[in-house]
C-alpha cells in the first residue's frame, strides 16, 4: 500500500490550486481512493483498498472553524485558489473563515466534497482529469 510519506512528497510539488489535479493522479496511482482533510489542522485520513487507513499528522496550530458557513465567499475564495493566486495555508484560513470544516476527496468519481460543521455538503466539485 501507500504511505503518507509517499503522498507527501507528491503534495510537496503542489504549489497553489491549479496544481491539484496532477497531485490527485499521483496520489490515485499510489492507491489512494479517497482521503478526508479537516481544515482546522489539516490532518488528512487517506484509505485504499481493504480497508486500508493511514493518517498524517497535523501539518498547523489549530484554526477556528466558523459556526455559521458563506458558501458565496467559500466559492470566491477557492476559485481564486484554484487560479494560483493563493498558497494552501490561505486556502485553509478561507476555509475556516468560511465554515468549512473538511472535504472529502473521491478518486473513484474524481470528485471533492466541502462541508460544513453540521455535515452539510456546501459544495461539490468535479476534479480535472
Amino acid at each position: 500500500m501507500f504511505t503518507v510519506e509517499q503522498i507527501e512528497s507528491a503534495h510537496g510539488k503542489v504549489k497553489t490550486g491549479a496544481d491539484f489535479p496532477n497531485y490527485i493522479k499521483e496520489i490515485k496511482e499510489l492507491g489512494v481512493k479517497s482521503f478526508e482533510t479537516w481544515v482546522k489542522d489539516s490532518h488528512t485520513e487517506y484509505f485504499g483498498e481493504n480497508d486500508f487507513k493511514t493518517i498524517s499528522e497535523s501539518q498547523y496550530k489549530d484554526l477556528a472553524i466558523a459556526d455559521h458557513s458563506d458558501q458565496e465567499k467559500f466559492i470566491q475564495q477557492l476559485k481564486s485558489h484554484q487560479r494560483g493566486e493563493t498558497d494552501y495555508m490561505k486556502f485553509c484560513e478561507d476555509c475556516a473563515e468560511t465554515g468549512i470544516e473538511k472535504w472529502i476527496v473521491d478518486l473513484d468519481q474524481f470528485t471533492c466534497i466541502y462541508y460544513d460543521k453540521a455535515g452539510n455538503e456546501i459544495l461539490t466539485e468535479e476534479i480535472p482529469h
